[in-house]
């Protein structure tokens, strides 16, 4: 291009006066006083938040329709390819959170380096996603494995308290409850893949060698509603796809929470450095056990039904061992908590970074002393009565159609995260900057970008095509699946015709604003006091190999 690269640091410390908020916000945020979010997040909090934070019931749940319909094979192949797209999706964000590490995340950073119209879809795409409360309906059906007595009710009014109690009482208060449910989680799922390992092996009380029996019989993919041949095992197997980006939502967090991070640009990389961790030996680990431990015909999967149990929970049953299968649930209801708490923290945050870009009410910059957006809580909080729907309804099925609708905003925000990115990198090309400088980078790219754009729409478009196969036409999930899609060009053409503003060219990009401030609260990290200490800085530094691949 002709264009002479420089550092980054340099580029901008050359720029002149550094503000706290862009030309737009200082346009649209008039009154009252910007509270800022206050950084409580320390290394261990981003580590396990990184790591397992939103291991959910995605996983150990949802993966039971998914076994159902693509059989043990298009399980484990759905979640690899989704998998390919978390990790272009989080190298892409990870480039530009751990430089601009600001609160609202992309959100902010769309209103950069697209245009405000595209900062406002996106936003508010974001915060749809994580309000919706599937995590809260799957606490209810998870509890109905003990009792299905009780009315479904109280187990959402249960689980809706703990969560917003924890988001109210600030983010050092989420940090920790995150950190010790995550760490739970992670134990869980480690603990159920290292087991699942021994019942196939037949170390069981049954003594069963189950080996690869059930990816002969009933088989590897399954014929998704009975359609014969090649077509029928590749619909069975895109079936998986959707339900498989449920799992994966989330992954993302951390660029939420760069904002209220300590040192974040010495942790976020690190944190993002970990993606690859969660991916393979979590949620690729987990899926090939699922696939090896429970026949793709067995009724139990089906969540529509109100006797529905998480395949782990079906195998360790299965295998004869007692008292496990509740202990494990348990555990389970635990994760469950755990990812609704995310969703919170994570929806709260999303509307303050579109009250940051003047998108949505001032009010919600509002904060507490201790950090805490509490208008911005409440406001998300209170869309999570969604969950009531299980009342009525079977709980499974509510957890369906709320994880269709997350799914399909979750992706459509990875859609918009990546077009961000290509942007950005566009306006580093123009402006000379050196990426090599930056954080973090990735010599991927712009091609993960590309496939993350690419990929999603794909999915999305093609999200709810099973009720256009002959006599399964279901209204519900038509709208769950498409309502979202629609509605994103609606809210960007929209967003344009009353901002009246293009999109932001390359060459005049906002690369320098917040950046003395960050520069500011970065450090180098102290040698560790003790083996705990020591045992963190090693978990947080065990992906730097992997620096910029």
């Amino acid at each position: 291009m002709g264009v002479e690269k420089t550092d980054a640091t340099a580029y901008h410390t050359s720029k002149g006066k550094f503000s706290d908020v862009s030309d737009h916000d200082a346009e649209s945020i008039q009154s009252p006083p910007r509270h800022a979010l206050q950084r409580k997040l320390e290394n261990r909090h981003i580590a396990m938040i990184s790591i397992g934070g939103v291991i959910g019931t995605g996983l150990f749940v949802g993966t039971a329709d998914s076994l159902m319909y693509g059989g043990p094979i298009g399980l484990l192949l759905g979640y690899v390819v989704m998998g390919t797209i978390v990790y272009s999706v989080m190298i892409t964000l990870g480039e530009m959170v751990a430089f601009l590490p600001i609160p609202g995340g992309h959100i902010k950073l769309a209103e950069r380096f697209v245009d405000p119209a595209f900062s406002f879809t996106l936003g508010w795409n974001y915060w749809y996603s994580w309000m919706i409360s599937s995590e809260i309906a799957a606490a209810a059906l998870l509890i109905n494995y003990w009792n299905d007595t009780v009315n479904n009710s109280v187990w959402v009014i249960m689980c809706f308290v703990v969560v917003l109690t924890i988001n109210m009482l600030g983010t050092g208060a989420y940090g920790e409850a995150e950190f010790i449910f995550a760490s739970i989680k992670v134990i869980t799922i480690t603990g159920l893949i290292i087991l699942g390992i021994i019942i196939d092996l037949g170390g069981g009380p049954n003594h069963d060698r189950i080996g690869f029996r059930y990816w002969k019989n009933p088989g590897p993919f399954v014929q998704y509603n009975g359609i014969g041949g090649v077509k029928g095992r590749f619909l069975g197997w895109w079936a998986v796809l959707t339900q498989a980006a449920f799992s994966f939502i989330g992954t993302e967090i951390v660029a939420i929470a760069a904002g209220e991070a300590k040192n974040p640009r010495r942790t976020l990389p690190k944190a993002i450095r970990r993606v690859y961790i969660r991916i393979l030996l979590f949620y690729i680990g987990g899926t090939l056990v699922i696939g090896l431990l429970v026949p793709s015909n067995n009724p139990l999967l089906q969540l529509n039904s109100g006797t529905a149990q998480s395949p782990f929970v079906i195998a360790i049953e299965t295998a004869g061992i007692k008292s496990l299968p509740s202990i494990v649930n348990a555990c389970l209801l635990t994760s469950a908590w755990s990812a609704a708490s995310s969703d919170l923290y994570t929806a709260s945050r999303a509307v303050y970074g579109l009250a940051a870009s003047g998108n949505a009410s001032k009010y919600f910059l509002k904060t507490t002393r201790n950090g805490s957006p509490y208008v911005a809580v409440l406001f998300s909080a209170s869309f999570s009565l969604l969950a009531f729907m299980a009342v009525s309804t079977s709980a499974g099925a509510v957890f369906n159609w709320l994880a269709n609708m997350s799914s399909v905003a979750g992706l459509m925000s990875w859609f918009g995260i990546s077009v961000t990115y290509l942007r950005f990198y566009k306006g580093m090309q123009a402006q000379g900057i050196d990426r090599k400088t930056l954080p973090y980078y990735t010599n991927l790219q712009p091609y993960a970008a590309w496939w993350g754009v690419v990929s999603t729409i794909t999915i999305c478009f093609f999200s709810g095509w099973s009720v256009f196969l002959k006599g399964e036409w279901n209204t519900a999930n038509f709208v769950t699946n498409y309502l979202l899609f629609i509605t994103w060009p609606i809210m960007y053409v929209g967003a344009r015709y009353y901002y009246g503003i293009k999109p932001v060219a390359a060459k005049d990009m906002d690369f320098k604003s917040d950046l003395a401030e960050i520069v500011a609260d970065s450090y180098d990290e102290p040698p560790p006091k003790n083996k705990m200490e020591a045992f963190w800085k090693w978990l947080v530094s065990i992906a730097a190999p992997l620096d910029n691949f």
